[in-house]
């Protein structure tokens, strides 16, 4: 009977040994995890903050563009402007001879 206990608990003692190996190694696993976790979500925070900025370059840039086609426009009309009323000018002239 006592070799009995004795083999159980050396059963015992090897299962706890291995017991522990694996809870130190789910511990590792653990701590590498929480790293990779936290580089991950660095790694997102710097991506949504050049989104951010992206988009905010974007906006400013639709807005110049707006600006500059209005700009252009008003350019376009007031020399379409002037020849209509060079043209018109000349044709009071034409009617005057």
């Amino acid at each position: 009977m006592a070799e009995e206990g004795k083999n159980l608990l050396a059963t015992f003692e090897a299962k706890l040994r291995q017991l522990m190996h694996q809870y130190e190694q789910l511990q590792h696993e653990n701590e590498s995890l929480k790293h990779f976790l936290a580089q991950k979500g660095d790694e997102l925070k710097k991506l949504n903050d050049s989104k951010n900025e992206l988009e905010t370059m974007y906006i400013n840039l639709r807005m110049a563009k707006t600006i500059s086609i209005h700009d252009r426009d008003i350019m376009d009309t007031k020399k379409r402007l002037s020849k209509l009323v060079r043209e018109v000018d000349r044709c009071i002239a034409l009617l005057n001879d």
